[in-house]
């Protein structure tokens, strides 16, 4: 998958950038936020290369994937965005996701990226996308805002902590204000 957008291209990670990777995964203030329980901080670069390897099998079904973010005026990769199902989905429900390396914060790239790729999904035939945020990830929650999503508020259903859960559906995307 290649996606471009004003200022980004949405492509698979490469393994020329396994230090890049290790630089975001490795820091707490990106890896706290993903998943359920204490953070796991990548702990070196053959982590890395083995995380690039398990992205290119999870993008192996389109329109998911797991996907590098490149600011194309620099070649800079700033960090993933994600198009997936969600872990233990009944209805193989699909999350976006993004996360970036600190550097690249407050440019706007989470919400460029996940509107690129929420509409990748729609264009596919997906039926609805969800955003999922831990409850104090304010930042991601107005990611999802901009994004234009419907917070369905807090729950308890794909991890085994609460969440608060935002949707779309590809009329309501189209609609969006």
């Amino acid at each position: 998958m290649h996606l471009e957008t004003a200022r980004l291209t949405i492509r698979p990670w490469s393994h020329e950038e396994a230090d890049r990777l290790l630089d975001i995964q490795s820091r707490l203030e990106v890896v706290k936020w993903l998943g359920d329980g204490e953070p796991v901080l990548m702990k070196d670069i053959d982590e890395a290369h083995a995380r690039i390897d398990r992205y290119e099998e999870r993008s192996a079904t389109p329109p998911l994937g797991f996907w590098a973010v490149e600011v194309r005026e620099t070649g800079v990769v700033a960090g993933s965005v994600i198009l997936l199902t969600l872990p233990n989905a009944d209805d193989a429900e699909v999350e976006v996701g993004w996360h970036l390396h600190p550097d690249s914060w407050g440019h706007g790239f989470a919400t460029e990226a996940a509107t690129a790729v929420i509409q990748h999904g729609f264009d596919a035939g997906l039926p609805e996308v969800y955003a999922i945020t831990h409850t104090t990830n304010e930042p991601s929650q107005a990611v999802c805002r901009r994004l234009g999503l419907d917070d369905l508020g807090v729950m308890e259903k794909w991890y085994e902590e609460e969440s608060r859960v935002y949707r779309t559906t590809p009329e309501r995307w189209a609609n969006r204000a």
